[in-house]
């Protein structure tokens, strides 16, 4: 579990345009008409947002947003805290009012929980792996378009660290760029002579010789691309701490441990945030004093 302190922030205003998008997307011009053809307009409900499978909790600011938006009376309530461990019977939030409103809103608020929670999940698990080491888990910019800022937030969740969020906030020198550029040390020299003084550049270097020629040009981050533990640990050993070190490509729960091991500062994974499967959540309708009612999955 993140520390109380430690909470990541996800800003308002994100929040409710990700949320009137999402709404916009599946109201479509006439709303729930299952609901509205099936459950009396005066009908109210309560239900809990249930765990089905462990993992790290992701997007409970969505939630909540998306009940407090589908309509005037429904109350959230969490019951958990984004980054909090969840394991199987858990309840992460109670939702209680109008009937239609908490069905209409359902798929949206899960959709966001599911799919950050997955995300979480996964990150946690990288970090769990390299957590006897100084390596921290980061995430790229392979993200679903549209959702970058949310699912860099859901990365903060697991104790993962964000790389850049765009083209605009770092310089990160590529292959096709020194390609183009004439040379790994002429790239990082015209990035120098471009960038303001708060903006770092990172190259990215494919062996050894390449890391030679951009430590002469004193790069601020090196990204070592591709490169095994053993190539890596030598890399390490030749930076000496004249710039931050990054190891990217092929990383898996398999080869993480062993990569952290090498010394390296940052290891950045893609797939935790374009691949991670979501995590398993349902909204169960409490009738009277009985148990919750498992329901089928909302398609």
């Amino acid at each position: 579990m993140i520390r109380k302190a430690d909470l990541p922030v996800l800003p308002a205003h994100l929040v409710a345009e990700a949320v009137s998008a999402a709404f916009k997307e599946d109201l479509g011009r006439a709303g729930d008409i299952t609901s509205l053809a099936t459950i009396p307009e005066n009908a109210n409900a309560k239900a809990v947002i249930a765990v089905r499978k462990p993992g790290t909790l992701a997007g409970l600011p969505l939630a909540a947003c998306a009940f407090a938006e589908i309509g005037p009376g429904i109350k959230f309530t969490a019951l958990k805290r984004d980054g909090d461990r969840l394991k199987p019977g858990d309840t992460v939030a109670r939702v209680e009012g109008p009937a239609r409103a908490i069905l209409a809103g359902e798929r949206v608020a899960l959709n966001f929980l599911c799919h950050l929670s997955g995300i979480a999940t996964e990150t946690a698990k990288l970090v769990g792996l390299v957590a006897h080491t100084q390596a921290r888990i980061c995430c790229t910019r392979k993200t679903t378009p549209g959702l970058r800022a949310l699912e860099k937030y859901a990365v903060r969740c697991g104790g993962g660290s964000n790389h850049r969020f765009g083209l605009d906030d770092a310089i990160l020198i590529k292959d096709n760029h020194i390609a183009v550029a004439g040379g790994v040390a002429k790239a990082i020299e015209r990035a120098r002579a471009f960038a303001g003084h708060l903006v770092k550049v990172e190259v990215e270097v494919d062996d050894l010789d390449q890391l030679r020629e951009a430590l002469g040009a004193a790069p601020d981050a090196i990204l070592l691309d591709n490169m095994k533990p053993a190539m890596l640990r030598k890399a390490v050993g030749l930076v000496a701490g004249r710039a931050a070190t990054e190891a990217s490509g092929g990383i898996t729960p398999d080869s993480v441990a062993a990569i952290a091991e090498t010394g390296v500062d940052y290891i950045s994974s893609g797939w935790i945030t374009h691949s991670a499967p979501a995590l398993d959540l349902g909204l169960d309708i409490v009738i009277g004093k009985a148990k919750p009612q498992a329901a089928k999955k909302s398609k």
